[in-house]
């Protein structure tokens, strides 16, 4: 009895100690006002509304005034005593009506717009400085829909079914909330805590970014770099009169505080600029609130409409923060027609708190254990942004079926099912499309498959046509938290009739230990068998390229040589950014010789050489065997992670990557030949400038210290190219010789220089502009010696339809006249200059005060 009456008297409190106000925000014509922002006076607590204008704040028993802002609008003001139950409340604004101050207009006189930007400027500093640090919840939701989404893109029938689109190819196919706590401290500490996340149709964590965004920082970034690499100038930044164009609007108080309305125009198109408006406080000359868009006249990339829209507020003493921040995007290319809205409310600020000592370490996103185990009735009592009706039902449709496949994962009918969508295996696949599967059954899957022997097919002098076939099996042995993955390979050259075959296991292991929070990741890799290797092993020269050179003009620059080989390769990361690598190598290196000198046009038959590198030695080289072991270790220091319950995931660094390796061959084991020491260190990472663009770098030093047996497999190569395909960026060299160069000398240098102005050129050159042509310029170059040195320059555009990169290249040996080329890479914003080893750190967290 006693229990039951706690049990009433439980459910009686929180019926009555959490109440909501809700309601609607209209205009004085009745059509609604999406996304205002409602506050309880005094406090920083609140809520915006969602996109058909509903909030609802949950708030104790007693008195409140409720304070409704919105752009363009003004303030309003409602008192209302919460004594039991819920209370609606209607908030109908008028358009803000703003006063002209009074000015004395002369010849050449400017706008009074520009004081009142000159003094907010100048107070910008103090602003983005003013606390040293704060805490502060956070609530997000995010929503991406489809307006439209087409049957096919480029040709490719689109299943969307997963995306539970309706017959018009629309739909939402991401919505998502958080609940955080936000920590940050001058000058760049900042920490998030995820104490709650919410994902349709998923038991996934989400993500919520970007956390803050700061017109009080000169140049800002957007979510991502991938929006705009140079980031996008505030119109409060230093030198932002040279940029913008500003237009007084007129003022209007709240609060008894005049507030100036200032419109913000780009004096340029094509600048990473914003427009729209920026209502500026007069006298302390501090933002009050921001709506400010970005298009493709902005340097925009992916998406073609960006807004950004804030509400500031005083929250301690002078002190104004964030209140509200919502994010809407649109998108509509390649016949896909998307929107999305990211609101964030910010409540309960704690200004200059004290932190414990090692609170800000790597960890800068942590996820709370249960995370996402809150139930539907949590989410309704704190959402402080009503879902609309669309998103009640996506909740409902997508977690009914999350919940009905999770509790019916790997039954007899779900096999089935999952068997029956696959569809059954077509053999004919196997010579174009390649085939691809997984196996479905009561204990779970394996995917499983094999190339398309076509699109494999190769030709060179010394084997002739090669037919290869290459296949897959990959398995997650989940209790031991292990991904296998086996690679079989067989190889046949119809001129010289080898038949090579070998296989390569992979076991990669990611463990996440909960009470050390450590997080350890580590592979093996052995492989063995019979194969076709190049002479330089970083293989610079791709199977297809040099096919066609071959067979068009009889350049086979590819060099060869067969080998029987056995090599085990361990790996291990570590959370600090530390990585280890130990590989051990057995050879019995056989020459391939060329068995044919067919190519296409007869002609050019003649210029086929031998398949040893015929730059550096004379004639091919004698069998022999070798045994070898590799150390590496690279180290990139300041890696920071979000912390999910169970892994890590790592965001990058601001530091480069240091690279130590050191490999010894070891003579009279099982029969080598060989007796060498060399090493080499390098140093790599990407350098963001913002608006003068970003440097990609990779410098490195090496040499032998020790050479008494080398045989021409074991030289230092550099990474030439002599076809019209570029080689691998910020890694080779574009006109220089394959193997000419190759050296076994004491010491060398090399250094990879390629800056990418990201539009700080181009975008002032009518037409690249409007295509968003970027351009890039460089050098690569590497010393051995006075008689054996190289340095080309370069200078290209890329970008060109979101994929491709041009460069004209020159290129100077020993310090002589040498030659000019072209060469065409990827390099761009779909291309994401795929292939060229930049090394870089990844995309940086914004952090803003």
């Amino acid at each position: 009895m006693h229990k039951f009456l706690f049990i009433i008297f439980c459910v009686i409190s929180i019926n009555t100690s959490a109440q909501k106000i809700f309601g609607t925000v209209y205009n004085d014509k009745g059509d609604l006002l999406p996304y205002s922002s409602v506050t309880i006076k005094g406090t920083t607590i609140g809520a915006s509304a969602n996109n058909r204008a509903k909030f609802s704040i949950t708030v104790s028993p007693g008195t409140y005034t409720m304070v409704c802002q919105h752009i363009g609008y003004t303030t309003k003001e409602v008192t209302m005593t919460i004594s039991g139950e819920d209370k609606e409340a209607f908030f109908v604004l008028s358009e803000q009506k703003l006063v002209m101050k009074e000015v004395v207009v002369k010849s050449n006189s400017e706008d009074p717009a520009y004081e009142i930007i000159r003094q907010a400027i100048k107070k910008r500093p103090y602003y983005a400085k003013q606390v040293t640090g704060f805490e502060c919840d956070l609530y997000t939701k995010d929503m991406i829909k489809f307006k439209r989404f087409p049957k096919k893109i480029l040709g490719q029938k689109i299943d969307n079914e997963e995306m539970i689109l309706d017959t018009l190819g629309q739909g939402i196919i991401y919505l998502g909330e958080t609940v955080s706590k936000i920590a940050a401290k001058q000058p760049d500490k900042f920490k998030m805590v995820v104490k709650s996340s919410r994902i349709s149709g998923s038991n996934s964590f989400g993500f919520s970014f970007p956390t803050f965004i700061s017109f009080y920082q000169s140049n800002i970034a957007v979510f991502s770099e991938k929006l705009n690499p140079r980031g996008f100038v505030s119109p409060l930044a230093d030198g932002a009169i040279g940029f913008y164009k500003f237009k007084y609007l007129g003022s209007f108080f709240e609060n008894g505080k005049e507030i100036n309305s200032i419109r913000v125009t780009p004096k340029r198109n094509y600048e990473p600029l914003f427009s729209g408006i920026i209502n500026i406080t007069d006298g302390d000359w501090r933002i009050h609130s921001v709506d400010l868009k970005l298009t493709k006249k902005s340097q925009l990339e992916i998406v073609d409409t960006l807004q950004i829209t804030q509400f500031h507020v005083p929250v301690e003493g002078d002190i104004w923060r964030i209140k509200n921040q919502l994010i809407h995007f649109d998108f509509a290319q390649l016949g896909i027609n998307a929107a999305g809205n990211f609101v964030n409310v910010y409540s309960n600020y704690n200004i200059n708190p004290t932190f414990k000592k090692g609170f800000f370490d790597e960890v800068v996103v942590k996820y709370d254990s249960g995370v996402n185990k809150k139930t539907k009735a949590y989410w309704d009592t704190i959402r402080p942004v009503p879902l609309e009706k669309e998103e009640i039902n996506d909740y409902q449709v997508k977690d009914s079926i999350f919940e009905a496949r999770k509790d019916s994962v790997w039954d007899k009918q779900t096999v089935d099912s999952l068997k029956r969508k696959q569809g059954k295996i077509k053999p004919l696949k196997i010579f174009w499309s390649g085939i691809d599967r997984v196996h479905y059954s009561k204990k779970g899957k394996y995917n499983w498959g094999i190339n398309s022997l076509i699109k494999d097919l190769e030709y060179n002098p010394a084997e002739g046509v090669v037919v290869q076939a290459k296949g897959y099996y990959e398995k997650h042995l989940k209790r031991s938290s292990t991904n296998l993955s086996v690679l079989p390979n067989i190889r046949y050259g119809t001129n010289n009739t080898h038949l090579n075959a070998w296989v390569e296991v992979n076991l990669r292991t990611r463990d996440f230990n909960k009470e050390d929070s450590k997080l350890k990741r580590h592979s093996w890799n052995f492989s063995g068998g019979k194969r076709v290797t190049q002479f330089n092993k970083e293989s610079p020269i791709t199977p297809f390229i040099n096919s066609l050179g071959t067979l068009l003009y009889g350049n086979n620059h590819m060099k060869t040589y067969e080998n029987w080989f056995s090599s085990i390769t361990y790996i291990k990361r570590y959370e600090s950014g530390l990585r280890f690598n130990v590989n051990v190598l057995y050879e019995d290196r056989m020459p391939l010789n060329n068995t044919t000198k067919f190519t296409l046009f007869k002609k050019d038959s003649v210029n086929i050489t031998p398949n040893y590198p015929y730059e550096k030695i004379n004639v091919q080289f004698e069998k022999h065997q070798s045994f070898s072991v590799g150390v590496s270790v690279s180290f990139k220091p300041g890696q920071r992670y979000i912390q999910f319950p169970e892994r890590k995931m790592p965001i990058g660094s601001k530091y480069p990557t240091l690279t130590l390796s050191y490999a010894k061959g070891i003579k009279n084991i099982l029969g080598s030949d060989v007796d060498y020491d060399k090493w080499k260190f390098t140093i790599n990472d990407d350098k963001n400038f913002k608006l003068a663009g970003t440097l990609r770098y990779k410098i490195g030093v090496g040499g032998f210290l020790n050479r008494n047996a080398v045989y021409i497999q074991d030289y230092q190569h550099f990474n030439g190219n002599r076809s019209v395909a570029a080689g691998e960026y910020v890694n080779s060299f574009q006109l220089a010789p394959y193997y000419l160069n190759s050296t076994v000398a004491n010491i060398y240098g090399v250094a990879h220089l390629d800056h990418h102005f990201n539009g700080l050129i181009t975008n002032k050159i009518p037409l690249f502009n409007r295509l968003g042509w970027n351009m890039v310029a460089g050098t690569n170059t590497f010393y051995v010696n006075q008689d054996n040195n190289y340095v080309e320059l370069f200078v290209g555009l890329e970008n060109i339809i979101k994929i491709f990169r041009v460069d004209f290249v020159a290129g100077y040996t020993n310090g002589k006249q040498g030659t000019t080329g072209i060469r065409i890479g990827f390099g761009g914003l779909v291309g994401g200059n795929v292939g060229n080893g930049s090394g870089g750190s990844g995309d940086r967290m914004i952090l803003s005060f």
